[in-house]
């Protein structure tokens, strides 16, 4: 007996022991770890504060040539008009060195590809370039027009501020050369027809050599993708650190290095949520996609771990997605599935992308070749295998009824790099395959001015992705005079082609002024192939329908123009606090850190 209390008494002093070496390791995991946060966000810091400097520093010596010229320029005036400049001069000289010192970043790794998304950058880039030029947003704000001149009391003066003093820079996986600006610039106003103010700063960040990070990854390709683009955005914002970060390409998890390690206010455009309940679904529901590949929708056991994966990362992706000051979506489809995803984000606001409507609204109506488009970057989700089996279809209709008539198909879009140039050869020996390759031409990586020749001349657009986000390429066409199908889903349901074509109506009724539709809707290749052919079957004839239809889809489509994504994205950024100034959760970090202390004191 006392042999068994001996050992007791022995083995408590070294289990207390051990209690409080753990206790002791934990608390000091938990200081070093608060150390390193804060040295990293330090770091962060010094690393934002030598670029403001830097600016400074150029607006100083930019200041020194000005003067010197206007000084040599004096001496072959007269006193008076000498005076009267130097007053001028130094009435503005005060502000100048504040210029460029608001830091403005866009996280978008491939700005110079020139699809949507890139169109969406630069177009918030020049929106950005007016509000420094104190050009404020003019929508409609409940009944009352807002004007430049009368700015509304709800947006803050820190904010009109900072607005004065914007500076952008745009981080890159480009190649860097001694004319990239240069090119870039002229690439952008030649493909987009965008010119950016003079008077906003605009620099790159090229990150060429991390370009592996975007690497495209074979297994776990939405853990593997977001952890390259935090890497990446963590080398980014060590190069340049902005105060506003802003991201255009879907990369939630570099919020994450923004937000808590950068300390920058985080802005977002979301195209599409990187995870839906449409992919669980897919999965649940074992049907193979493009991001479902038959192997695993035909196994079971592959299918459940694969839901458990999605679940798990949805859990994740909606955490990262609340770290945003300001959220924008492109179309109400987008908004629905970032609500249910993100529920700690804040007001969610739904900013319709920037077509380029001013440019193609003026083309005559009639006298249409008998041309069909696409318009769209050759991507898998973009389902061109099913435009060439509609094509193909619509051949045999009526024992080749358009095949006599000569109708074409034109796949116009954009290559990213080898894997959409490998997709391109497939879809020709696709098009060999269906004996369609004499009717079918393929335009890649055309500068905008081309794109319009295709949009004067062609009669019928085609669009064939399954939930596309939004559609520019739809709203392109329609704005043209094309009449369009698109599929049923997605934007172009919910927020494009509100009123679809159903040809066994009469709509004639409707001409003087009614609802007629803008375009039409399908899923299938026997539903495309249909009505196509019934759109060339009144083509070509004094059809007031048709006509009507053409008319009233260029009408919709002004819904989507530049000018009111200018507004729209404007009045986002002024009404957010994405361009207040001070870090207002330092106080709080360290209340929760104070308290975590506390508790682990306390109870371990």
């Amino acid at each position: 007996m006392s042999a068994v209390q001996t050992t007791a008494s022995s083995a408590a002093p070294d289990t207390e022991y051990f209690w409080h070496l753990a206790r002791a390791s934990l608390l000091a995991a938990v200081a070093t770890a608060f150390l390193i946060f804060h040295q990293a966000r330090h770091s962060f810091h010094e690393v934002r504060e030598a670029f403001v400097a830097h600016m400074r520093r150029t607006n100083r010596d930019g200041a020194a040539v000005v003067a010197a010229a206007a000084a040599s320029a004096a001496k072959k005036k007269n006193a008076k008009s000498t005076k009267r400049r130097k007053s001028k001069d130094d009435s503005g000289g005060g502000d100048d060195d504040d210029v460029g010192t608001f830091v403005v970043g866009f996280f978008h790794p491939r700005c110079s590809s020139g699809g949507g998304g890139e169109r969406v950058l630069w177009k918030s880039i020049q929106a950005l370039g007016e509000l420094r030029e104190g050009k404020l947003a003019t929508k409609r704000r409940r009944g009352a027009r807002m004007t430049a001149t009368s700015p509304p009391s709800s947006y803050s003066s820190d904010v009109l501020a900072n607005c004065k003093n914007l500076c952008v820079v745009v981080y890159t996986i480009d190649e860097p050369s001694d004319d990239y600006d240069r090119r870039t610039m002229d690439d952008v106003r030649t493909r987009f027809s965008i010119v950016l103010p003079s008077s906003l700063p605009v620099h790159f960040v090229h990150l060429h050599e991390l370009k592996h990070f975007l690497d495209e990854p074979k297994r776990l390709t939405l853990i593997a993708e977001s952890w390259g683009t935090a890497r990446l955005a963590y080398h980014a914002l060590g190069a340049v650190n902005p105060h506003a970060y802003v991201d255009t390409t879907g990369c939630a998890f570099t919020f994450l290095v923004a937000r808590v390690l950068a300390g920058c206010r985080v802005g977002t455009y979301v195209h599409y949520p990187t995870i839906s309940a449409d992919m669980l679904s897919l999965v649940r529901e074992r049907r193979p996609s493009y991001n479902n590949g038959a192997e695993i929708a035909s196994d079971p056991m592959a299918s459940r771990l694969k839901l458990a994966y999605y679940a798990a990362f949805a859990v994740c992706y909606g955490l990262v997605g609340g770290l945003a000051d300001l959220v924008m979506v492109n179309s109400n489809w987008t908004r629905g599935h970032i609500e249910r995803l993100w529920k700690l984000a804040g007001k969610i606001r739904v900013v319709f992308p920037p077509v380029d409507t001013r440019s193609v609204r003026d083309f005559p109506i009639t006298g249409r070749e008998r041309m069909i488009i696409s318009i769209g970057q050759f991507r898998p989700e973009k389902d061109h295998a099913l435009q060439l089996r509609s094509f193909a279809k619509l051949l045999e209709i009526h024992d080749g009824a358009m095949r006599e008539v000569g109708v074409t198909l034109v796949l116009i879009g954009s290559c990213r790099g080898a894997n959409d140039r490998r997709r391109v050869d497939e879809l020709r020996e696709l098009a060999r395959e269906l004996q369609v390759e004499d009717r079918v031409k393929f335009v890649l990586n055309q500068p905008y001015s081309v794109v319009r020749d295709y949009l004067r001349r062609a009669s019928v657009g085609i669009h064939t992705m399954w939930n596309e986000h939004f559609g520019i390429g739809v709203v392109e066409m329609m704005a043209a005079g094309l009449v369009t199908v698109a599929h049923d889903s997605g934007g172009p349901k919910s927020d494009i082609i509100l009123r679809p074509w159903d040809f066994e109506n009469d709509h004639s009724q409707t001409l003087s002024g009614g609802d007629m539709p803008t375009g039409c809707l399908a899923s299938t290749m026997d539903e495309y192939a249909a009505m196509m052919y019934e759109i060339f079957k009144r083509d070509g004839s004094s059809d007031e329908v048709l006509k009507g239809v053409r008319e009233a889809g260029r009408k919709s489509a002004e819904r989507f123009s530049d000018e009111e994504f200018m507004d729209s994205f404007k009045e986002a950024v002024l009404s957010s606090s994405l361009f207040e100034t001070g870090d207002a959760n330092l106080l709080l970090r360290f209340a929760i850190f104070v308290v975590v202390m506390a508790v682990l004191v306390r109870y371990f």
